[in-house]
């Protein structure tokens, strides 16, 4: 896959995750429809502080500050949803002056420590973007299915034939 495709794809799926949670209010962001308890704004932190922050600032880009800041998005402090998904915009930002920078040729600069993080290392930035791709894609899918459940709103709309 060339970079460019890589990196649009990138972009279509954080804009999908954009599209499902825009318009809901407050109550909304912080309503949980899942049986294991996250809302749209625990998923947004998750996508921040596990994926932007990790995958690309840290291990991509090897950024000092991010790497001190990590930490499980699943558990970050509360933010309003209005604060979650302004968060996740400028991380995008930063992510994406990141990966312009990056030579996905090259082997991640910084790689977590073996008892933090139990997984081989990635062979190249390409690796690590996929990654990212493949997680922003699999929770777009979520958020879709909790915004449904909310308010019925669709960001595909199947029909049945």
């Amino acid at each position: 896959m060339h970079d460019a495709h890589l990196l649009t794809q990138l972009a279509s799926a954080r804009a999908h995750v954009l599209r499902a949670v825009a318009g809901l209010d407050e109550t909304d962001m912080s309503r949980c429809v899942a049986p294991s308890g996250w809302t749209m704004t625990t998923l947004l932190n998750h996508l921040v502080f596990d994926d932007e922050m990790f995958w690309i600032a840290a291990v991509l880009g090897g950024d000092a500050t991010a790497i001190a800041a990590l930490h499980d998005g699943w558990v970050s402090e509360p933010m309003t949803g209005a604060e979650a998904v302004a968060v996740y915009r400028r991380h995008i930002a930063r992510s994406d002056e990141v990966l312009a920078a990056a030579d996905l040729d090259a082997p991640p600069r910084w790689w977590p420590p073996v008892e933090e993080f139990g997984g081989p290392m990635m062979s190249d930035g390409r690796e690590v973007v996929f990654r990212v791709l493949v997680e922003t894609s699999v929770h777009a899918g979520h958020l879709d299915i909790a915004r449904e459940l909310m308010d019925g709103h669709q960001d595909l709309v199947v029909t049945q034939g």
